[in-house]
């Protein structure tokens, strides 16, 4: 029997390597697809409380694991998008905060539930029964928390919809009324021009007589009886 190739034991050793890192890689991309997105510490696999920096030290380790590009596995985007997005969440302060507190908030709820108080043994020492509880907790409150806050966003876009549509008819109001403005201008020479033809016309069309007071001249002079002649005066002959 022949001694062994060093050559092939390497090559045999690299190539076990390679298959135990994709299988890693695979594995992690799985684990960060199954947790609930809305929890990026359960996305980052961390707890509560942690440093910044350690958020940061853990998104780079695992982004550099299953980052695409040194991967093949076809959901290595997908995990991958999920993964800095969960760093985001946790390095922002106020999104953090909101998420400390629905996880607070679950651990009170869940202790009423089992009507225990925070000196109870299970609380201060949970065990993993607890902790998984604990967990699904967190979900219920997270999916409320995110339902209300949709809710509201829907609410905030119909105001704003409604507002928008007021200030839309508020618009197209006043240029009705400067359209309806400008044409009337328009037209005003036409109109006075129309007045000025019909006064020339009545002004034709008046009767003989006319500006004579019924029943006397203009003067104010009184007539005689209907019928009644004025007699002229005879010259005197001779």
């Amino acid at each position: 029997m022949g001694e062994p190739d060093p050559a092939s034991e390497l090559d045999a050793l690299n190539a076990l390597e390679k298959e135990a890192k994709e299988y890693d890689k695979d594995a992690e991309i799985d684990r960060i697809l199954k947790s609930f997105r809305l929890d990026s510490y359960a996305v980052l696999d961390l707890q509560p409380g942690i440093p910044d920096s350690t958020i940061k030290l853990t998104y780079r380790k695992k982004s550099l694991l299953i980052h695409p590009d040194k991967t093949k596995n076809p959901s290595a985007p997908e995990a991958f998008d999920r993964l800095a997005k969960a760093q985001s969440a946790l390095l922002d302060e106020t999104a953090r905060t909101h998420l400390d507190n629905c996880i607070a908030d679950a651990r009170t709820l869940l202790i009423r539930a089992k009507k225990m108080t925070t000196d109870s043994e299970e609380v201060k020492n949970p065990d993993p029964e607890f902790m998984a509880e604990w967990r699904r907790k967190t979900v219920e409150v997270l999916v409320d928390a995110e339902a209300r806050r949709r809710r509201q966003a829907q609410g905030k876009m119909r105001e704003e919809g409604r507002e928008k549509r007021r200030e839309e008819e508020e618009i197209e109001e006043r240029k009705r009324k400067r359209d309806a403005q400008e044409e009337w201008e328009k037209t005003r020479e036409g109109r006075i021009g129309s007045w000025r033809d019909w006064q020339k016309g009545m002004k034709r069309k008046e009767p003989d007589g006319a500006g004579k007071v019924l029943g006397g001249d203009v003067n104010g002079g009184v007539k005689g009886t209907t019928g009644e002649k004025k007699k002229k005066k005879m010259k005197v002959l001779g």
